[in-house]
């Protein structure tokens, strides 16, 4: 199947970075993108659609969440991060199983689509039903089920978290053809060992894997790090190992000078989750100084119950305004930079070359905004009006591996009211 899209404002990508093709055209040939230009292709297609007053996007890509915690949406709120979890998450994650798990997986991944993301970076547990969600939905997604232990003497084959990651990464890795892929994960240095984190570090080293980490999210889990071990979290990390192959790290609310130069010597991708990060009021990552260093910076909404929901546009907007407010500099965090974070970077990061861009010979991962809106006129910068002006709403068709999943409201690969009423008997049981 050939589709051609006609006439629409492209965000195009190349060695010079994004370029807008205006009234332009896009031709996809199954999942691939195979033309664009601003000239129209001599050879036919079997779907021509007209994208007049529309902007054709990269899909945009969630770098950290833990999507089945759309049932926890509001939960806590005005707690410290210490006593949310202790107080308002963990006792009713107590009460969660594999068909809730699943269900809210499946109501994040309804709302991520119909905002635009297509891929997104998920730390949780009974991810069975999640990544069978997923694969309905014709997503992607890396998933991964974070290991746990305070027992000192605890080894990986004791360990029952190790245990459900093993399964997992055996059974799943690649699986439906690279939508799923299986990241190794630590939660967080407060909740794990040094004796498991260095032997986990080890099989993730040797098996070429991919680390996903909490790291340095508040000013009492570092300054917690530096008491027990005299060094800090990222000091501590990088002693055990963990970053000795490929990794991301979520937050880094709280890292110093010192821990910037590891993290950008050791090829560290740093996850940014403003949203989150205020509402738990953990503080400010020091995101224009990881940059400078030439730290891959991407953007997570982290989980709905810390952030309320999972609106990319929303993180773009906040990432950019913090910084410049806090810093007194408008210069810094501009949109370009803003959209690479969402896009490109976050690509890099879940190590999926073939998507995060439009160029010819990527992955057909497109959304569709429509520009015909109040709060989007004029259209003098499409780079500022991304970051700065477009809404979720403003998505009208998302699109994954050439084949449409979500437009104009139209859900085509998820019941959109079977998600409805399965999210009302869970919330029944949890609450």
């Amino acid at each position: 199947m050939k589709t051609l899209f006609e006439e629409a404002s492209i965000l195009s990508y190349g060695k010079d970075g994004f370029t807008i093709i205006e009234n332009g055209y896009l031709g996809i040939e199954n999942d691939l993108i195979i033309y664009l230009s601003e000239n129209k292709p001599e050879v036919s297609y079997d779907v021509n659609k007209n994208m007049s007053g529309k902007l054709l996007s990269p899909s945009l890509i969630n770098g950290h969440g833990h999507s089945p915690m759309t049932l926890l949406r509001g939960v806590g709120g005005g707690l410290t991060l210490e006593r949310w979890l202790k107080e308002a998450i963990w006792p009713i994650e107590d009460k969660l199983d594999a068909q809730s798990v699943r269900v809210g997986a499946r109501l994040a991944i309804m709302e991520m689509i119909a905002a635009g993301t297509t891929c997104f970076s998920d730390m949780y547990c009974l991810n069975e039903g999640t990544i069978e969600e997923i694969c309905t939905a014709k997503v992607k997604s890396n998933q991964t089920r974070p290991i746990l232990s305070n027992d000192s003497e605890e080894s990986l084959a004791e360990n029952k978290a190790y245990r459900e990651f093993k399964s997992l990464y055996d059974s799943f890795d690649g699986y439906d053809d690279g939508r799923i892929l299986i990241d190794f994960s630590i939660h967080a240095e407060y909740t794990i060992t040094e004796k498991m984190t260095r032997e986990y570090a080890r099989l993730c080293n040797e098996s070429n894997g991919h680390m996903h980490i909490h790291l340095s999210e508040t000013s009492k889990e570092h300054q917690g790090c530096r008491k027990k071990y005299g060094k800090t979290p990222t000091e501590w990390f990088s002693a055990t190992g963990v970053f000795d192959s490929s990794c991301q790290a979520a937050h880094c609310v709280v890292v110093e000078d010192g821990d910037i130069d590891i993290l950008a010597e050791k090829g560290v991708s740093v996850v940014h989750n403003p949203t989150s990060n205020l509402i738990l009021g953990s503080g400010f990552a020091p995101i224009p100084a990881l940059l400078e260093r030439g730290v891959n910076i991407t953007l997570g909404t982290d989980g709905a119950a810390s952030n309320n929901n999972l609106n990319m546009f929303e993180e773009m907007h906040i990432a950019s305004i913090i910084h410049k407010g806090y810093h007194s500099n408008p210069a810094m965090m501009n949109p370009k930079t803003l959209m690479e974070m969402v896009t490109v970077n976050a690509a890099k990061m879940m190590r999926r070359s073939d998507i995060g861009t439009l160029e010819v010979g990527k992955k057909a991962d497109i959304i569709a905004v429509e520009l015909d809106r109040p709060h989007l006129i004029p259209n003098l910068d499409l780079l500022s009006l991304m970051v700065y002006s477009m809404q979720a709403s403003d998505v009208v068709m998302t699109m994954v591996d050439g084949e449409i999943v979500y437009e104009n409201g139209n859900f085509y690969t998820i019941d959109a009211e079977k998600v409805r009423f399965d999210v009302k008997n869970a919330l029944g049981k949890l609450y």
